[in-house]
């Protein structure tokens, strides 16, 4: 009876001891990964294989792997793998899933070109690779190789065989099957020469209790830590280009978070909400499913703009708003406020101006972007897919009220003289965090997954 090939997509959870010990150097011309194959698990040692309908070597390109019901179970709790740690540590629900799987009469459809870039968005994983199961025998180890790899072999110049065993009952050692296998490969290939300090690709083969698994090149994923690892804090989301990447990368740091957003209608529009509605929806393959508090802030910005000095009235604003957010995110037993701020962009941004809002509560204030410069944060909002979103002409309370001439320079005293002289402040500010909109954000919304 025919062996059938099986998939497989290796993923290395990244923890920070792992993360300080650095790679090996990238190979100087990139090659594409085989377009094809892809299946997941997480930091834990599982196999669950994807079966072709028959072991012919043109079933290893198929956009789509056909899955009887008998495999069924067990595929979708393989690809729930990494997914699992996440919701140990409480940062995603229990229903949440990474891969999309649709019900075809008696087989299931995966796309696997997809489940590899989804897998590749997930925090905590540092590199991933494509890879294709056979059986044991070398023979059929190199004629796997040569059918899975031989397209990307023809468009390079240099390679090198690795080898693992995790069955150390195999009868050749990892050096032998480097060494065969390479040769199997150059005689195949004689444009080909091997080069084991920088090759072009680097080909692993390893040898386990019941399969070979024969793997393509390495990508690079996330890296980070798994989303839930570090703590639970609350984003302030307000819907320009800083904060979602502020979000973006204290989630690599393993952060699960929430939104938080402040809304002052009639001076801002719906339009403005639903965008950053939007925004929190485009992190979610990067953060997990999360909520969106929307803060009715008319009240709270009115009663400033008309009782307070218009030159603090931005320092003033930005404290309130921690206040409120401390107040939701206690609710919630989040351990730490996240802004979009960074050092000297503008007026409420300078040493002074920061040093007087975080007097104005006492949760940590996480500021990721504080040395970015704006073409930095640029950049890694349109890595993320926010960048688009972000520069939607729809503006929020943050921009309303704003005096043509704040202060640069405020000091804490003169800050807190202008609030005493606000007592109705501190009531507007807790109506309003009773009062908040709760948008619930989940993976698979409005077909964005």
């Amino acid at each position: 009876m025919k062996r059938a090939l099986s998939l497989l997509l290796a993923c290395v959870l990244a923890l920070a001891l792992l993360s300080a010990c650095g790679d090996k150097p990238e190979p100087e011309h990139p090659v594409e990964t085989p377009p094809t194959q892809t299946a997941a698990t997480g930091g834990v040692d599982t196999s669950c294989k994807v079966y072709f309908p028959n072991d012919q070597a043109s079933d290893l390109r198929a956009d789509t792997v056909h899955i009887t019901d008998a495999e069924a179970t067990v595929t979708v709790a393989y690809a729930q793998a990494i997914v699992d740690q996440l919701i140990a540590h409480d940062a995603l629900p229990k229903d949440s899933k990474v891969l999309a799987i649709s019900k075809d009469g008696n087989a299931l459809s995966l796309d696997m070109d997809e489940a590899f870039r989804r897998v590749s968005h997930v925090f905590g994983i540092v590199k991933l690779s494509r890879a294709v199961e056979c059986p044991k025998d070398f023979a059929a180890i190199c004629e796997t190789a040569e059918a899975y790899l031989g397209e990307t072999l023809r468009g390079i110049r240099t390679f090198k065989v690795e080898a693992k065993r995790a069955d150390k009952t195999y009868p050749m050692k990892s050096p032998e099957i480097c060494r065969e296998l390479g040769a199997y490969l150059l005689d195949k290939h004689h444009h080909l020469r091997v080069d084991v300090h920088n090759p072009q690709l680097e080909i692993m083969v390893e040898i386990r209790d019941y399969a070979a698994y024969v793997h393509g090149p390495k990508v690079e994923a996330a890296g980070g830590l798994p989303v839930g690892t570090s703590g639970r804090a609350l984003n302030l989301l307000s819907g320009g280009i800083d904060s979602p990447v502020a979000a973006w990368c204290m989630a690599r740091r393993g952060l699960a978070l929430h939104h938080i957003h402040f809304a002052s209608p009639p001076y801002t529009s719906l339009r403005a909400k639903l965008k950053v509605r939007d925004l929190a929806r485009e992190l979610v393959e990067y953060t997990g499913n999360c909520t969106l508090f929307v803060v009715p802030y008319t009240k709270p910005q009115e009663y400033i703009r008309d009782n307070a000095p218009d030159v603090l009235f931005t320092v003033l604003m930005r404290r309130s708003m921690l206040r409120i957010a401390n107040q939701v995110a206690k609710k919630l037993e989040l351990q730490a406020l996240i802004t979009g701020e960074s050092l000297a962009q503008v007026a409420s941004q300078t040493m002074a101006a920061l040093a007087c809002t975080d007097q104005a509560q006492d949760l940590p204030v996480l500021r990721p972007c504080i040395g970015m410069d704006k073409i930095e944060i640029i950049n890694i909002s349109r890595k993320i897919g926010t960048f688009e979103t972000s520069i939607e002409p729809y503006e929020d309370c943050c921009t309303i009220f704003t005096p043509p001439h704040p202060k640069t320079n405020p000091t804490l005293d003169e800050i807190l003289a202008a609030e005493a002289a606000m007592p109705g402040l501190a009531a507007l500010e807790a109506e309003a965090a009773e009062n908040v909109e709760k948008i619930y954000i989940r993976m698979g919304d409005d077909e964005l997954l």
